[in-house]
């Protein structure tokens, strides 16, 4: 049976502020990026996070940024090195804390928004997390874009590199995201997302915005938690996995 893990992206409420529909979000999900305070997130918001994924059954990955709470996390920043390597290292701790608070672990890291875009291509940032990594631990997968930056060093460093896809964002013919600042790059179509969903869980391959058919051999799909009708969308995207026989489990 072919067999893909369901993520998204959640833990981004922040203080009085709610942002996603997270307990929903956790009842169709195999594996859940929460938030570490530097794009979204505070204390309080990462425990009950962890909890509530706990309860649900749900993989638990850290999920941190740059230190962008005004721009969610969603603008490059020239970081030091070194600097993004103990940010990177800070966030993930800190979930680590609170997991473990509630009795249960951090299993993964999947780098938020920007970072996670510089990652396909910045060698100096690549470098910085794939450090914070192996200073976290080894053991600990990271989860990025087939084909990355990160993926080939975090590999070479022997770190468990796990390739991820997006079911609602559109694709550039090279196999990259769409930057948010163009028309399109989000999905909001249910139908659309399903589609493009089922064709990469099952295709192993994904349709460019200029119709190119893109290969894209990845053990993780995305949905984003902060997306208007996410909920909908996590629902329908599961019951046609299921439907085509596709198993729903974590890679962690």
């Amino acid at each position: 049976m072919t067999a893909i893990d369901l993520n998204a992206d959640v833990g981004e409420s922040f203080g009085p502020w709610r942002l996603g529909d997270d307990a929903a979000i956790f009842m169709q999900v195999s594996s859940a990026s929460i938030a570490c305070g530097f794009h979204a997130g505070d204390p309080r918001t990462m425990r009950k996070s962890c909890a509530a994924a706990a309860a649900a059954g749900v993989a638990i990955g850290a999920h941190p940024s740059y230190r962008d709470l005004a721009g969610f996390g969603r603008r490059f920043l020239d970081v030091d090195p070194e600097e993004l390597r103990d940010e990177v290292l800070y966030q993930v701790g800190a979930l680590q804390a609170m997991a473990r608070a509630e009795g249960t672990s951090v299993r993964y890291v999947k780098p938020h928004g920007a970072l996670y875009n510089a990652l396909v291509h910045h060698t100096a940032q690549a470098e910085a997390v794939v450090s914070a990594m192996l200073e976290l631990g080894p053991a600990l997968p990271l989860l990025v874009s087939p084909g990355s930056e990160a993926g080939r060093l975090a590999a070479a460093a022997g770190i468990t590199v796990v390739a991820e896809a997006f079911a609602d964002r559109a694709y550039n013919p090279d196999g990259t995201l769409v930057p948010r600042t163009q028309p399109g790059a989000v999905l909001h179509d249910v139908d659309a997302v399903v589609t493009q969903g089922l064709r990469i869980a099952v295709d192993r391959e994904v349709i460019a915005t200029d119709g190119t058919r893109v290969p894209l051999d990845v053990q993780s799909l995305c949905l984003h938690g902060d997306t208007p009708g996410a909920v909908a969308m996590a629902s329908a995207v599961r019951a046609a996995l299921d439907s085509a026989g596709v198993a729903i489990r974590s890679f962690a």
